[in-house]
């Protein structure tokens, strides 16, 4: 299969469109990261998007719409939870996945059998306009592999799914750069599955408390099952080996040199590059989360690209604000493995 790259105008929108209507795969531009497309309304084309990632069917999908009316229109839901109105309104455009009980229209290949759905309307205008043209809402999780550094360009999708879909869309470099936040209200008490660029504390101050869940930071226990994208055990990873190390600044860059070697290489804040001596990746500023979270992705994928590390020691950044996404992402592309040298 030929993979048509496709630009964000109003043709390449349109072509985009026409494929998703038909059952095929796109990879599309998000304000968070690229996502793999299909219509979220026909299970075999939803079906497609895991054979291409090679994702297990276990792993829920979340419904992207280009307006809020969508939700009624394609009857997505079976009921309106409390607060959803008031997140709508808040943060709708944006960087945020609500989960609420499923309606009648989603396939059990988009809910992975569960009886709820996550829902996002992106910030994206290319995204937005991509979901009218195919007049359907768009099932579409990170367009990589399964468990690699989600896109953050189009070139990205391109290397991990050229031959293997019909086309990619061409909206630039993604704003956020990590996937969205994601909130379910489906329960007793509004509950975080997943963090990004809405942080937990502009989600409280809508909703009052929220409750974290465990698998944000830790592993999920054996046989639980994911209620959300992004909590399975291993996630996001280069082929090297990612070890987090949990030290100030000059713990860390003596642990790192006195582990220099040619197979070494060090994910690290912008002002420890020159410090190490081994390569270096930036993962962005020290004391600035969205700059972290706009580097991370395309840091683990360029020690991907360079193919010269084995093993990768990674600063373990400061669970706080949008930190809490960078820590996230991190901990799983890191097997959960790491070394704590405050506590020696």
């Amino acid at each position: 299969m030929e993979t048509l790259l496709l630009k964000a105008d109003q043709n390449g929108i349109e072509k985009a469109g026409e494929i998703l209507a038909r059952g095929g795969l796109v990879g599309i531009p998000t304000e968070t990261v690229y996502g793999l497309a299909a219509n979220a309304l026909d299970g075999e084309a939803v079906a497609r998007i895991f054979r291409a990632k090679g994702r297990p069917m276990d792993n829920p999908l979340i419904v992207h719409i280009a307006d809020v009316d969508d939700i009624n229109r394609f009857s997505l839901i079976s009921e309106v939870p409390a607060g959803a109105v008031e997140l709508a309104s808040a943060f709708w455009p944006g960087p945020l996945t609500i989960i609420m009980p499923k309606g009648k229209a989603i396939p059990d290949e988009v809910s992975a059998g569960l009886d709820t759905v996550a829902i996002r309307l992106p910030e994206h205008m290319a995204a937005r306009a991509v979901i009218r043209a195919a007049d359907r809402p768009l099932a579409a999780p990170s367009a990589n592999l399964s468990g690699s550094p989600s896109p953050t360009t189009a070139q990205h999708v391109l290397n991990d799914m050229d031959g293997k879909i019909e086309a990619v869309l061409d909206g630039g470099v993604c704003r956020v750069g990590v996937e969205s936040t994601v909130v379910t209200l489906a329960g007793d008490k509004p509950r975080l599955l997943r963090p990004g660029g809405i942080t937990l504390d502009r989600l409280e101050s809508v909703l009052g408390e929220v409750e974290v869940d465990d698998a944000v930071l830790n592993k999920l226990r054996d046989g639980e099952t994911a209620a959300s994208p992004g909590m399975k055990y291993k996630h996001y990873a280069p082929k090297a080996h990612v070890v987090l190390i949990k030290a100030d600044d000059d713990a860390y860059i003596d642990y790192v040199n006195s582990h220099a070697d040619d197979g070494v290489a060090a994910l690290c804040y912008e002002n420890d590059v020159r410090r190490v001596n081994v390569k270096a990746y930036s993962m962005g500023r020290k004391d600035d989360y969205s700059s972290q979270a706009h580097a991370l992705f395309d840091a683990l994928r360029a020690i991907d690209d360079d193919a010269t590390a084995d093993i990768v020691y990674a600063r373990c950044p400061k669970p706080d604000g949008i930190g809490l996404a960078v820590y996230n992402r991190l901990i799983r592309a890191a097997g959960f493995e790491v070394i704590d040298l405050e506590e020696v």
